[in-house]
């Protein structure tokens, strides 16, 4: 069911597939692949094999079409949801912090995904 009501984000977003490997930034576990649900220039949604508490922030390192190499970044968790009992999360990221030629690369995907509408 889509959402009716009014736009808050700050940035664009778009729906697209993104490969991300993800972990809790203060622990060493072991690293998770996924990918995203959706993108903007201010966090994702990505498919997660557990529950994050909010707050939790990850280390995660997301691979873009217009990037050979994979960027790393540190996100928190805005939200974990249960989709499939015990086994699919929806977690909403924000991140914290993008330097300059991360925030170009993520600025041309999500403007290229745009005009493919």
């Amino acid at each position: 069911m889509a959402y009716k009501g009014q736009e808050r984000r700050k940035t664009p977003r778009i729906i697209g597939r993104f490969i991300v490997s993800y972990r809790v930034l203060q622990a060493n576990d072991k690293t998770d692949i996924s990918q995203t649900k959706n993108l903007s220039l201010g966090g994702m949604l990505l498919t997660t094999n557990r529950k994050f508490e909010a707050g939790t922030n990850l280390a995660l390192e997301l691979r873009l079409p217009f990037d050979p190499s994979p960027m790393m970044l540190i996100g928190k968790v805005v939200e974990s949801k249960e989709i499939t009992r015990n086994l699919i999360y929806d977690t909403r990221i924000a991140f914290l912090a993008v330097d300059e030629k991360h925030k170009d690369i993520i600025k041309e995907t999500v403007s290229h995904y745009q005009k493919k509408g």
